[in-house]
């Protein structure tokens, strides 16, 4: 799957990354798995951070995508959140829990399944403003699978799920994980694809927490591992009845992408991609067989906390795709699109600074100091979230389409509904923060986020 750099696509990043591995006081040797990429290396940072409103955003190294990368390696997006103020001095042991509480960190808010089943209608009784730190009620259903794929071993994913039902009040998770190699993969030493997958199957399932979640582990983070792990996945869901194929990781596009958009058809599944958490177009999302998912902020009152409106998310991914064409389901949106995908499809909240709370008890580029003086907790965002919260959404609505391409013409045809999607047709993403949200379908949101399991 090699190919000249004169036909590769890379991505705009928007912001400068800075090393905070002398911040976190570690340092990690370089270590490189023969089947997947290496590492990390003494002038690789482990994590790089940049300032955000509310703290210190960081990315795992896994985030990181170099130019050997395109067309053979894929890259997780997950960010994640350190408010200002954190500490983690007087950490309580990890899993830490008060059962069925708002948060696992007294004094700092993150986003709970109850909240964002709140701000997106998923709750036969919203609480007024949706306040993370009130709102209890969480999104029931779901049936069938949800498969989730992800490169590398997470040792921990089934406890990790188990603690953060117990937080959340959630049901116990029906889950399973399957190494799609048949043999266990090894580890990936920096922790971020350990956090993916964490982040992967607990919003799968806090959206959808009666449908069974399987997690498909990839050998490693090549594409031709991925691909293979994809094919386990969706077989492992048609055998089960029908239900979607999660994927939080891409890459940018490269010629000859489309020869493997197959990989994503498979009768009674549809499946899921995130858009990226910078400027541009990534594949998978851009396939016509995925339901690509961008990213949003959530504004919330600073003193109430209770929910405002809904914006971009100005580091989403979104665009013309380089190499795809329009699909038939996009052929009324010439007049934004021309003879290309568009994507994102839908979207869901994927800034940090309006993250989510996630469990992982896995060390994260050496640190395993997690958020807010609570190890194992993090405040964690990327459209790696919208993959698998929005695949959760999908699944609970209990239409379950034969294909992708029947769950987009489906959405399609709803867009503009406002009983179906919330239409955001306002602020700024993409390249020099050069497109706009605006009524309709746009490249910074598509046709919107979610608006209760209508039309889905």
């Amino acid at each position: 799957m090699s190919i000249p750099l004169s036909q590769q696509s890379t991505k705009t990043r928007s912001h400068d990354l800075v090393v905070a591995a002398l911040m976190l006081g570690f340092a990690l040797s370089t270590t490189t798995q023969a089947t997947g990429q290496a590492i990390t290396s003494p002038t690789t940072p482990a994590i790089t951070q940049r300032a955000s409103t509310r703290g210190k955003v960081i990315s795992p190294q896994s985030n990181i995508e170099r130019p050997g990368d395109i067309g053979l390696r894929a890259h997780t997006n997950v960010e994640l959140m350190i408010p200002s103020g954190r500490s983690t001095s007087a950490a309580p042991g990890f899993g830490a829990v008060t059962p069925a509480s708002t948060t696992p960190a007294p004094g700092f808010v993150a986003e709970t399944p109850a909240s964002l089943g709140c701000v997106y209608f998923l709750v036969s009784t919203r609480v007024a403003g949706c306040n993370p730190l009130t709102a209890t009620l969480n999104p029931s259903g779901g049936s069938k699978v949800i498969a989730i794929v992800d490169a590398f071993d997470d040792p921990n994913a089934a406890t990790d799920l188990a603690t953060f039902s117990i937080q959340f009040g959630l049901p116990a998770a029906n889950f399973s994980k399957v190494f799609a190699s048949g043999v266990k993969p090894p580890q990936d030493p920096t922790g971020g694809w350990e956090l993916e997958a964490s982040l992967d199957i607990e919003w799968a399932h806090a959206m959808a927490p009666s449908a069974k979640i399987i997690l498909v582990e990839a050998a490693s983070n090549s594409l031709s591992n991925l691909l293979a792990a994809e094919t386990v996945a969706a077989n492992l869901v048609a055998g089960a009845g029908g239900g979607e194929v999660s994927n939080s990781w891409g890459g940018g596009e490269f010629s000859g992408e489309n020869s493997f958009d197959s990989k994503f058809i498979k009768s009674g599944v549809v499946f899921f991609a995130s858009t990226g958490d910078s400027p541009g177009t990534e594949w998978p999302s851009v396939s016509p067989n995925v339901v690509a998912a961008g990213g949003t902020t959530i504004s919330r009152n600073p003193s109430t906390l209770a929910f405002i409106t809904e914006r971009p998310w100005a580091e989403t991914g979104g665009g013309r795709s380089v190499f795809e064409s329009i699909p038939t389901y996009q052929t009324f949106l010439t007049s934004i699109v021309g003879s290309s995908r568009g994507v994102p499809d839908v979207s869901f909240d994927a800034d940090p600074n309006t993250g989510a709370w996630v469990f992982d008890s896995t060390p994260v580029g050496g640190s395993n100091s997690g958020c807010c003086g609570v190890r194992g907790w993090w405040i964690v965002g990327g459209t790696s979230l919208s993959s698998p919260a929005l695949a959760g959404v999908v699944n609970s609505a209990g239409h379950f389409a034969t294909s992708s391409d029947g769950e987009l013409t489906t959405i399609y045809s709803n867009l503009g509904n406002p009983a179906d999607f919330r239409d955001i047709a306002i602020d700024y993403c993409g390249p020099f923060a050069g497109l706009s949200g605006r009524a309709g379908w746009d490249f910074c949101t598509g046709v919107g986020s979610v608006q209760g399991k209508a039309g889905k």
